[in-house]
Order: structure tokens, then C-alpha cells, then sequence
């Protein structure tokens, strides 16, 4: 696999002879001038902070309760507070010992360094200080971000046309080492300090060893710290997505700009028509029915008594304060608003459900379930927890319970589009779309079985919006139940148009959020991050956005299947008469 990379690679190291050093093996590491082993100097760090902190907590609750002043402090307080201001700037550096001592004792060769002369040495030390800085979890140097000035030109695989790579020597070695299995892939990141180099690394070896090209995925560009530990896992590059703006969209008195990530060409297009159909009309109206996250773990008795027992404390109005208060201590925006149960023989799910502000909280909602379950473990010693997670919630599923009982937001959103703006914009009548509507969305969709399905393409723009402000593309499962409902009013010549989604799971704060491309989509609809007047008011206006750009969605589509311009629109904007690979190329 590698015969024709090593031609590329012979002629540089014919110069000199190179032995190449396992990746087990470390060089002098900075932790090693300590008097104690680096995990025992964390831990008595550890502990004298926590320690310290504990007891100046205690000494000035004392301080409070005898109306003592705080700033009159005796010697062992002042003791305490060093203590804990030295191991918090120590802490402050994330196990910071190895980290100072190595910008001071700088390492003279790295892991697969070879045995240079003295020239190349003091090269080497001299590129080592202009090295990146590494990513906030690259604590372990053991392999060392050393750039040797000379690179090695590496050909890719001939039979899958890979593009010519230029690797550093010490770059090479490492992707052997992925690839030959002594590295794993995942370990990157924290053993090189260099998020990008990491997947840069990462790719080429996966390239090496399918024999395919990542060619026209791109790595550069892109701000791989910004997701480690949080986003996604070892990365080899990013999808490019287009955005596109649908807009103004008038709703609530206020416009609109509505931005959609989507490959689908006249998505955009007809949201956009509907938006100005829907504009010109005076704008549309939504309303916020219902706001609570759910969670539904599942418990087990020994019998379905003790399961109907637990059913029925849990649902006594009298014991829900005292659970409440269990339930809000894992956030300051956590309100449990209700607990529902259902017993199926002696298992018992129970469906939590609780205010998150403006994050979509399913993180946040699973800590206070844990919280009420390690409670209810007192007075229920027999309860068997099966999983936290029951799918009585139900997330990523199709489901009745959240069709009837909500999950996340809950919205209607309405407009009333006048006579002469179906006829002109949308080409169609008002008796037409009231027909289709009937016959499509709910007689149509009855006929299918459909649940929560009683709409034309709603989950279309809830996708598209969603890709674009950085939510869980996967909730579109749910967030996407919607019905679609025409009317004709004021005799017939106008057309009411609503659209009632009752489980819209969005957040502006968390997750995707906070990423440059999705937290830049959020800031132009005026909602990134939290609000700082109203816990989740920034969440709420997003939900209500999303159902009035599916309004809007709705009402162009309908439009046109009522029209017949279906497939004349998509053969226009959804067909492209040039050769990709060309232009691309």
C-alpha cells in the first residue's frame, strides 16, 4: 500500500540514516523534574483547593449568621486563601506544571526524531518556537510539534487519482503509525496538541487506508478547537452546506430575514414567495402554546402494585413541591412544570417535562431526572432503573405523545392572504388551495396513516432552518409534526392559513449554537444566545420564526401543486446544465 510513498521518501533519507522510535516510547518529559509523579502533585492540588475553598465557605457563612465583617480575617483564614488562590492558578493552567515547564525546558528532539547533527538541532529548537499553540485538551506531549524545514512530498494512491500532499517527516511517521494500528486515530488531538495537524493527519491516513480520495473535501478553513469535545469526534474535514436567505418574513409586526441550509434547489426559492405572498397580506400571527422539554425514563418493581404505588405518590399534587425542588437544583433555568406516568405490568415510564430557558435542555432535563430518581431511591428502595431514557419522551421518533401532548415549543401560527395576492403572486384561487388542502393534507394523509404528518413539506424548511442555526438536524423527526389548515373567509374571497406545530425543539444556546457559521445565522434573526430580560424569550421568537417560514413554505407549495407548476418550477431551479466535476475542478 505505501510502496510508492516510500520512492518519494527514500531519496531524502538516503542522506543520512534515521531510527525511527515507537510511539510508546517518551522522551524527557517536564513532569519528570517534579519531586512527586505528575497525578499525585494533581491530586494534592486537587485537594488543597477544594479543601481551602470548603473551609472559608464555612468560616464566613459563621461570619454572616454573627454579623461578623467579612474583610477582618484571622491567620488561618489568611492561610486558606493563598492556599486555594496558588492551587486555582495552578488549576488554571489544566495540570499547568507540564505546561510552563515546557516552554521553559524545551525538549531538544522529538518523539521520531532521528539522531541529527548539531546544525539540524539548533534548527529544529529554532522552528519549534514558532509552532502553534495546541487546543485547550492537548495536555499530553509526548508527541511534539516540532516542523523539520525540510517536507517530504508524498504521492497518494495512483488508482484513485489522490491529490500530492506535502507532509512533514515527522508527519510521516505518525501516519504510519495510524495506519499500521499502534496509534489509534481518536488519540490525535491530545497526544499532538494541534487540533487541525490532528485531523490533517487523521485524513490522510484514512485515505492510505481505504485507497480512496478526500480530495474534494475540504480541511482548511475551519476552526477544529472550536469542536473538540463537544461537536464531533475525530474529524477529517467539513461538509459545505449553501445558505440561503428566505425574506422579509413579516410575523408579529416585526421582519424577518430567514436563513436555510439545504442542497435542494427551489426550497429557498418558493419559502421566499411565500414570505412576500405573506408580507403583502399585512404579515402573519404566531403564538407560543406550550413550552416544556421532556424526559421519560423507565423503572422497574418487583411487582405491578409497587409500580402503581410509585405511580400514584408521583402524581399527588402534594409531593410535586418537594419533588420540583429535587428536580431544579441541576440548573438556575430548570422548572419541572409536570410529571406523567404510564405503567406497562410492573415497569413504570415517567414523562418529565420542564422549562429550560433558552437552551433546548434535553441535557439539562436529564440531570434533574437523575436528581429526582436518586431521591425517590429513599422511599422506593426496590425501584430497578432501567434507563434514563424510556422512549416515552420520545426524541428522534415519531410519536403520538408528542403530537398530542407537545414536546419542546408548542406553536400556531396564522395569516390571512387576500384574494388578489393568491391570484398574482401565489397564480392560483383561493377555492383551489382550500380543496387541495382538504384532499392532500388531511384527507390524503389519514389515508397514509400519517402521524403529525397533515402537511405538504414542513419538515423541508424545519431541516433547512435548523442546519442553519446549529440545532439537532435529527429532531426534525419530531419538530416537523405539523398541520396544515386553509379556509376561505370574508365571503370567500380572502384565504385563512394556519399552520400548528406542537413539538419544536430548538435552543440558541448549546450544541451547534455557538459555532462561527451557525451562531452568525442566529445573530441575523436576532437570537444568539441567551437573552439576558427574559430566560428563553431568544429560544421562543426562534420557534415561532420556524413556524412561520413553514407558513410560508406551506402556502407556495400548495400553490403550486394547485397551479400545476410543480415540476416546470424544479426543472428550473432544481437542474443544473454544467458539468459539476469541471467546474469544481
Amino acid at each position: 500500500m505505501e510502496t510508492h510513498r516510500r520512492s518519494s521518501t527514500n531519496s531524502v533519507r538516503s542522506h543520512k540514516p534515521a531510527r525511527p522510535i515507537a510511539l510508546e516510547d517518551d522522551s524527557t518529559k517536564a513532569s519528570d523534574a517534579l519531586p512527586l509523579p505528575l497525578y499525585l502533585t494533581n491530586a494534592v492540588f486537587f485537594t488543597l483547593f477544594f479543601s481551602a475553598v470548603y473551609f472559608l465557605l464555612c468560616r464566613w457563612r459563621e461570619k454572616i449568621r454573627s454579623s461578623t465583617p467579612l474583610h477582618v480575617v484571622t491567620f488561618s483564614e489568611i492561610v486558606a486563601i493563598l492556599a486555594s488562590v496558588a492551587s486555582f492558578i495552578y488549576l488554571l493552567g489544566f495540570f499547568g506544571i507540564d505546561f510552563v515547564q515546557s516552554l521553559v525546558l524545551r525538549p531538544s528532539a522529538d518523539v521520531w526524531a532521528t539522531e541529527d547533527d548539531e546544525v539540524e538541532s539548533e534548527v529544529l529548537l529554532r522552528n519549534e518556537d514558532a509552532r502553534h499553540v495546541p487546543c485547550g485538551q492537548a495536555l499530553d506531549r509526548s508527541i511534539r510539534s516540532l516542523q523539520p524545514p525540510a517536507p517530504i512530498v508524498t504521492a497518494e494512491k495512483v488508482f484513485d487519482e489522490m491529490p500530492v500532499t506535502v507532509m512533514t517527516e515527522e508527519d510521516e511517521e505518525i501516519i504510519r503509525s495510524v495506519v499500521c494500528g499502534m496509534t489509534p486515530s481518536y488519540s490525535l488531538e491530545s497526544k499532538l496538541g494541534d487540533c487541525k495537524r490532528a485531523a490533517a493527519i487523521r485524513r490522510e491516513a484514512l485515505q492510505r487506508i481505504t485507497g480512496k480520495s478526500l480530495s474534494g473535501l475540504p480541511l482548511d478553513g475551519f476552526d477544529y478547537e472550536s469542536i473538540l469535545g463537544q461537536c464531533c469526534e475525530m474529524p477529517v474535514g467539513y461538509v459545505q452546506i449553501p445558505v440561503g436567505i428566505a425574506g422579509p418574513l413579516l410575523l408579529n409586526g416585526r421582519e424577518y430575514s430567514v436563513p436555510m441550509a439545504t442542497t435542494e434547489g427551489c426550497l429557498v426559492a418558493s419559502t421566499n414567495r411565500g414570505c412576500k405572498a405573506i408580507h403583502l397580506s399585512g404579515g402573519a400571527t404566531s403564538v407560543l402554546l406550550r413550552d416544556g422539554m421532556t424526559r421519560a425514563p423507565v423503572v422497574r418493581f418487583g411487582t405491578a402494585k409497587r409500580a402503581a404505588d410509585l405511580k400514584l405518590y408521583l402524581e399527588d399534587p402534594e409531593n410535586f413541591e418537594t419533588l420540583a425542588c429535587v428536580f431544579n437544583r441541576s440548573s438556575r433555568f430548570a422548572r419541572l412544570q409536570s410529571i406523567k406516568c404510564a405503567i406497562a405490568g410492573k415497569n413504570l415510564y415517567l414523562r418529565f417535562s420542564c422549562f429550560t430557558g433558552d437552551a433546548m435542555g434535553m441535557n439539562m432535563v436529564s440531570k434533574g431526572v437523575q436528581n429526582v430518581l436518586d431521591f425517590l431511591q429513599t422511599d422506593f428502595p426496590d425501584m430497578d432503573v432501567i434507563g434514563i431514557s424510556g422512549n416515552f419522551c420520545s426524541d428522534k421518533k415519531p410519536a403520538a405523545v408528542n403530537w398530542i401532548e407537545g414536546r419542546g415549543k408548542s406553536v400556531v401560527c396564522e395569516a390571512i392572504i387576500n384574494g388578489d395576492v393568491v391570484t398574482k403572486v401565489l397564480k392560483t384561487s383561493v377555492e383551489s388551495l382550500v380543496e387541495l388542502n382538504m384532499l392532500k393534507n388531511l384527507t390524503g394523509s389519514a389515508m397514509a396513516g400519517a402521524l403529525g404528518g397533515f402537511n405538504a413539506h414542513a419538515s423541508n424548511i424545519v431541516t433547512a432552518v435548523y442546519i442553519a442555526t446549529g440545532q439537532d438536524p435529527a429532531q426534525n423527526v419530531e419538530s416537523s409534526h405539523c398541520i396544515t389548515m386553509m379556509e376561505a373567509v370574508n365571503g370567500g374571497k380572502d384565504l385563512h392559513v394556519s399552520v400548528t406545530m406542537p413539538s419544536i425543539e430548538v435552543g440558541t444556546v448549546g450544541g451547534g449554537t455557538q459555532l462561527a457559521s451557525q451562531s452568525a445565522c442566529l445573530n441575523l434573526l436576532g437570537v444568539k444566545g441567551a437573552s439576558k430580560e427574559s430566560p428563553g424569550a431568544n429560544s421562543i421568537l426562534l420557534a415561532t420564526i420556524v413556524a412561520g417560514a413553514v407558513l410560508a413554505g406551506e402556502l407556495s407549495l400548495m400553490s403550486a401543486l394547485a397551479a400545476g407548476q410543480l415540476v416546470k418550477s424544479h426543472m428550473k431551479y432544481n437542474r443544473s446544465s454544467k458539468d459539476v466535476s469541471k467546474v469544481s475542478s
